[in-house]
């Protein structure tokens, strides 16, 4: 499909229903998610425990594309394109390493972890190793949590930090370390992925272990007196009663859209575990739990669920047209031990069994909308926010 064309179906689309069976499938409206949405966004990495030391690296993929994220001093982390400046080679092949430098092995052109060219041997005399280095795309911190933009002139990131501080601080998300990392793979287009994230519509019938504990799964008057029960403990347990939402909006520009806000649990649950106990340590300075769970999100395909004591973030990325990853990480406060202070698959059980089965559902999706007879169908009032993301992808289409 040309751009025009792309444009005109997305203008074409009907008010709060399901997408046309071809931004699923047209290889070049997945193109066009790419370079218009997923090059010019504020995408999540990891978190910056994740490399403690100078010279620790991890790799960020996706879409083709791959990224060294590495710790270059103690106060710094440098995101360089993994792309050899002689001929293109990958220059690192593991997901993860430490390096003193970044040496590429098919003629040994080599890098300091700045991604300057500090050794290519054979080279005529006139050959300049300043000119020439990996290259570097935007990296900012948001409380550990490390953020990458692939655009030449990113929206500046401060807004999102200096909006959303109060809300993280009592948190501490910076003192936290990552208890276990996990990669779903996905058979499907990365737009169903995120709009399953999107909506509890389905959280009820389809995930009874999330249901029994989150009064999202939920709505009646009952977890209305609940939220307001969990706000009024707000302070007196160190939170925020403070909320934001400014996600698929204009401001404060496009890719760096972020929320948080709150909601209660149930059923005497003070966190998200199989019998609703405590799994870790509380967070940061917090003295009790409040009966509550936060929502975070920033840009349009990182989320966080955050209780008081774990934290857990979503990475929604593309690997082809029809393929993606939900990428999640388990956050505990920095000191705390494994088998002494918590126990992983315990931590882990909540989210991995819901992922697991959201990947069957999102797959089963795909697999009706590739079917000619698909059309798309009416979103019920529960899938409000999944229609919020559908209209700002829309939008996008429409105008590049």
């Amino acid at each position: 499909m040309t751009a025009q064309e792309i444009m005109n179906l997305a203008a074409q689309q009907r008010e709060r229903h399901a997408l046309d069976r071809a931004f699923y499938r047209d290889p070049d409206i997945y193109e066009q998610d790419i370079e218009r949405i997923f090059l010019k966004s504020w995408l999540y990495a990891g978190h910056q425990s994740e490399i403690p030391g100078v010279g620790d690296w991890f790799l960020f993929e996706f879409a083709g594309e791959s990224v060294i994220i590495v710790r270059s001093s103690p106060d710094e982390i440098n995101a360089l394109l993994n792309v050899c400046r002689h001929r293109g080679s990958r220059v690192c092949v593991e997901s993860e390493g430490c390096s003193k430098l970044l040496r590429c092995r098919y003629h040994g052109w080599s890098y300091d972890l700045r991604g300057n060219l500090r050794a290519a041997a054979h080279m005529d005399e006139s050959f300049d190793k300043s000119d020439i280095g990996l290259k570097k795309i935007h990296v900012e911190l948001l409380d550990g949590m490390i953020f990458v933009n692939f655009a030449e002139n990113p929206v500046d990131f401060s807004v999102v930090r200096e909006d959303l501080s109060d809300c993280l601080r009592p948190y501490d998300l910076e003192n936290t370390k990552v208890a276990h990392r996990q990669t779903y793979p996905i058979a499907s287009n990365w737009k169903l992925a995120v709009e399953n994230y999107c909506e509890c519509y389905h959280c009820a019938p389809a995930h009874p272990e999330y249901a029994v504990g989150h009064g999202l799964a939920h709505s009646d008057s009952r977890t209305d007196d609940l939220y307001r029960q969990v706000m009024s403990r707000a302070a007196a347990c160190g939170l925020s009663d403070k909320e934001v939402n400014k996600m698929y909006l204009a401001a404060p520009g496009f890719g760096a859209d972020y929320a948080f806000e709150r909601y209660p649990l149930i059923r005497e649950h003070v966190t998200g575990s199989e019998d609703g106990k405590p799994l870790a340590p509380l967070l940061g300075d917090l003295i009790d739990y409040d009966g509550g769970a936060t929502d975070l999100q920033v840009g349009p395909v990182t989320f966080a669920l955050i209780y008081c004591d774990h934290a857990v973030i979503y990475r929604f990325t593309p690997l082809t047209i029809d393929t993606a990853e939900c990428d999640i990480s388990w956050l505990v406060r920095a000191d705390a031990k494994e088998g002494r202070d918590y126990d992983r698959e315990k931590l882990t059980w909540l989210w991995d069994v819901t992922t697991h089965a959201d990947k069957a559902i999102i797959e089963r999706n795909q697999q009706g909308v590739n079917s000619r007879y698909y059309v798309p169908g009416p979103l019920s009032t529960w899938e409000s926010y999944t229609w919020k993301f559908l209209s700002w992808y829309l939008q996008t289409m429409k105008n590049p």
